[in-house]
């Protein structure tokens, strides 16, 4: 069974954007990763143009509420901010 990851802030725009993409990157199959914030809003191409120099791609993500995973189990919660 895979673990889950959450990794949350407050906008779900960068820094947990960027943390979902490495962890995706680097933890292979054995991880199921998402990534969503309390106040969501866009996923600012800066972050997506610094990981691309990585080659992590996420042009594709979207901004999620952490509603969006409410009931769900998680083996990790990541904060990558104090506000959330």
């Amino acid at each position: 069974m895979k673990k889950r990851l959450l990794v949350l802030c407050t906008g779900n725009s960068a820094r947990s954007q960027m943390g979902e993409g490495l962890f995706r990157h680097f933890g292979g199959d054995a991880w199921e990763i998402h990534s969503a914030g309390t106040r969501p809003s866009i996923v600012r191409p800066e972050a997506i143009a610094v990981m691309h120099e990585l080659g992590i791609d996420l042009s594709g993500h979207r901004s999620k509420s952490v509603d969006e995973f409410a009931g769900q189990s998680f083996d990790y919660v990541v904060t990558v901010c104090d506000n959330a």
